[in-house]
């Protein structure tokens, strides 16, 4: 394997199960020998996909990549519910689901779409009051996470399979697909599905597809870049995510100053700000009519 000086960039792994998304930071710095990574957008250990990494300067448009739109596959489990709303935790409730009709599973189904309040599962990395949710649990405590709104702009049924399991429960395995914005949590809504129809629910598997622009055509496995490290230039990468707006030798140099210049009208931010000869030159949003830098590249 040569080795290369790692430029600066993004880097789309092909998350595999049973690892952490620090887990695949930890290889990654290995790989692209540099501290300097990080991850936008935490997956589950059980879930596989999608999972952007940023390498030196790239890591500066992380934080902004993680708000972007998530679109996943899963399989929902209707008539099992566990106590982390997905296959890891053990099973809390049983219920014979066999009598939950497809007008049932739509009417749930489209009830969770749109613009919703969702509580967060308990077993989550959302903090409490400065405590991970998840050592809250452990530690047998009795809580309420807040409901916060999301947007599930899609949320489609693509197969319906009735199962046995093992100790002759009858439940139903739903294969559906997901769009939604940052902050959603899946197996939430696999656990609310399963209340509302009156059977409990939980998520058996998930699979991240998409996370802002990058899919999974543009994902390489762990395996697959330690043969060759494929990195997505930071320029190439953020002309991909954001608005572009392209500025002159002279605004360049101002912007560089630190000089704040007038926006375009119109933009939502951020927006990538790109020189001459197509440098990256910053990310900005608008404040007051000026370009506000949010991370500069100069």
């Amino acid at each position: 394997m040569t080795q290369h000086t790692v430029s600066d960039g993004l880097v789309i792994v092909d998350k595999p199960s049973g690892f952490t998304s620090h887990d695949v930071v930890a290889k990654m710095r290995g790989i692209a020998r540099t501290r300097r990574v990080g991850h936008a957008g935490t997956l589950d250990p059980m879930a596989t996909g999608v999972l952007v990494l940023g390498v030196q300067r790239a890591t500066k448009l992380l934080g902004h990549l993680a708000l972007t739109e998530k679109e996943y596959l899963g399989t929902i489990r209707l008539g099992q519910s566990t106590v982390t709303d997905d296959a890891e935790g053990e099973i809390t409730a049983s219920a014979d689901a066999s009598g939950v009709t497809r007008e049932a599973v739509d009417a749930g189904v489209a009830a969770l779409t749109g613009d919703i309040m969702q509580v967060p599962s308990k077993v989550s990395a959302i903090k409490i009051d400065g405590k991970r949710s998840y050592a809250r649990v452990r530690g047998g405590e009795e809580f309420e996470i807040p409901a916060r709104p999301v947007t599930v702009s899609s949320f489609r049924v693509y197969d319906v399979r009735e199962a046995t399991t093992e100790d002759g429960h009858a439940v139903v395995d739903l294969v559906v697909s997901v769009v939604c914005s940052s902050g959603t949590y899946i197996r939430a809504l696999a656990r609310d599905l399963g209340a509302g129809l009156g059977v409990g629910g939980h998520l058996t598997a998930l699979r991240r597809t998409r996370v802002g622009p990058y899919g999974l055509d543009a994902a390489r496995t762990l395996e697959q870049l330690q043969e060759e490290l494929t990195v997505m230039p930071v320029a190439e990468a953020a002309a991909a995510a954001f608005p572009r707006w392209d500025v002159d030798a002279h605004r360049a140099r101002l912007l560089a100053n630190g000089v704040r210049l007038d926006m375009p009208t119109g933009e939502r931010s951020p927006v990538a700000v790109f020189g001459p000869e197509g440098r990256l030159l910053a990310l900005v949003e608008e404040h007051k009519g000026k370009a506000k830098s949010l991370a500069v590249f100069v």
